[in-house]
């Protein structure tokens, strides 16, 4: 799969790497910077908190240098598979699948795309780096843990290889342990209902979205058009049957703002659903937001990859259904004013990996095992068994042949990788702050106010 080099504009009094990075961000974001700059200023103070917030948030510049980085570990086929994108250590969590379980997964799949396999290695190996070094781990202890990752994915790789059951392969309470299986339990203890009591409030026997500072009612024309594209969403979804039959009636419509760190900009709504049945406590909330450019997109250079997807909304929803299996009924996608949006259930039972409580190395271990297998079924479930035609062959054995021979010496070159690019990032979360207090981010000024004139 051929690269595109990343086209730069110039700023001024900024060292390289500093040009760099800021050059590779406004080309990345310029629109959406342009169109909130509230919200990227936001979203760039988030990032300035330590390295580890300013990886989350800049998964371009990762790509960007992954565009002029040799990558030993990729051929014809596995530089062409489905990767998720983001694959950093805050990405893990539980969800309900389309069959009623409870499972532990990779989860958050706007940069999803296709692309070499070992770039999703790469930033999650980096991305523990940083997490660990919060934690003041050794160096050494840092590579035996990320060791056990890697090893992790390799063996459930080629247990796939010997097993067609890689889509119905998942990590639910029966086979997990430590502090993934007590989020499993947890996530099982959670309801629908709690969800609702958060989100909404009942006036006179009937639900809606409750007021606060982020929603907004809309006009009766934005109105219309959001009602509109809900309606050709439904064209988008999976076919029948379906776990629980849902009407569709809409019972309420708000405009929030985006989700999440890497969200920034980006228009959403959320549109609340009468449930499986007339009782409120079964009522489903939607949210519908608009779909952002993939991080490796912008370095991937394939006509048919490009082609393949209507918009940004279409290609997250096919990415989830690819690397996900068993993805949830409600997922879809539509258009919204020209832009493409994907539309998906807002769970109760999406919990995310919390990391703060887990401080020693013993306690990590099975943990990074149990993402090593969750991450080896996500790169492996999205291949010629799926129901799409971009990846014509078993992307587990599309790796095993790459790596025939290699595994160790794999291994020690991602673990090697994992400790300069954290390195790496530590120093560009300095230049970046160092830039972003200067004012030297285009469009983007260090403060929400101008100084006042004296």
């Amino acid at each position: 799969m051929a690269l595109s080099p990343l086209g730069v504009t110039q700023s001024t009094d900024l060292d390289e790497r500093a040009r760099t990075i800021v050059d590779v961000l406004v080309e990345a974001f310029a629109d959406l910077m342009e169109a909130d700059a509230d919200a990227f200023r936001t979203k760039f103070r988030k990032m300035a908190a330590d390295p580890f917030a300013f990886y989350r948030g800049s998964a371009v510049l990762f790509y960007a240098d992954m565009a002029t980085t040799e990558d030993r570990w990729s051929d014809e086929r596995t530089s062409r598979v489905w990767i998720h994108g983001d694959l950093h250590a805050e990405n893990f969590g539980t969800y309900m699948d389309a069959t009623g379980r409870i499972v532990f997964d990779v989860n958050d799949f706007d940069e999803a795309y296709l692309g070499h396999v070992s770039w999703d290695l790469r930033r999650f190996a980096a991305s523990f780096a940083l997490l660990a070094w919060r934690k003041a781990f050794s160096d050494e202890v840092i590579g035996e843990l990320i060791t056990v990752y890697l090893d992790a994915w390799l063996d459930q790789v080629d247990a796939f290889t010997r097993s067609d059951a890689d889509r119905d392969f998942a990590l639910v309470a029966g086979n997990t342990e430590g502090a993934v299986h007590e989020l499993i339990r947890a996530t099982a203890g959670r309801t629908r209902l709690g969800l609702l009591d958060r989100m909404t409030v009942v006036e006179d026997g009937e639900r809606r979205f409750a007021d606060n500072r982020r929603n907004r009612r809309l006009e009766d024309d934005e109105r219309a058009e959001v009602l509109d594209a809900l309606e050709r969403y439904k064209a988008t979804l999976p076919p029948r049957p379906w776990r629980r039959e849902v009407a569709y009636d809409v019972k309420d419509l708000i405009g929030t703002g985006g989700f999440g760190i890497g969200s920034a900009g980006l228009p959403a709504y959320n549109v609340l659903l009468e449930g499986y049945d007339q009782a409120l406590e079964n009522d489903v909330v939607l949210s519908l937001k608009q779909g952002a450019v993939a991080a490796p997109s912008r370095i991937v250079d394939d006509p048919e990859v490009r082609g393949y997807f209507e918009h940004e909304g279409h290609r997250t929803a096919v990415s989830r259904r690819a690397l996900q299996s068993h993805a949830s009924q409600f997922l879809g996608h539509t258009v919204i004013r020209g832009r493409g949006f994907v539309v998906a259930e807002l769970s109760p039972y999406e919990l995310d990996l919390d990391w703060d409580d887990l401080t020693e190395p013993a306690d990590i271990r099975p943990v990074l095992e149990q993402l090593g297998r969750a991450t080896a079924k996500l790169h492996c479930v999205g291949d010629a068994d799926s129901d799409h035609t971009l990846v014509p062959f078993q992307t587990e054995e599309a790796i095993v042949t790459m790596l025939a021979g290699r595994r160790d010496e794999f291994v020690a070159d991602l673990v090697e990788f994992a400790h300069g690019y954290a390195r790496r990032t530590q120093e560009d979360h300095r230049h970046f702050v160092d830039a972003f207090r200067a004012g030297a981010i285009p469009g983007i000024s260090s403060s929400g106010e101008q100084p006042r004139a004296r």
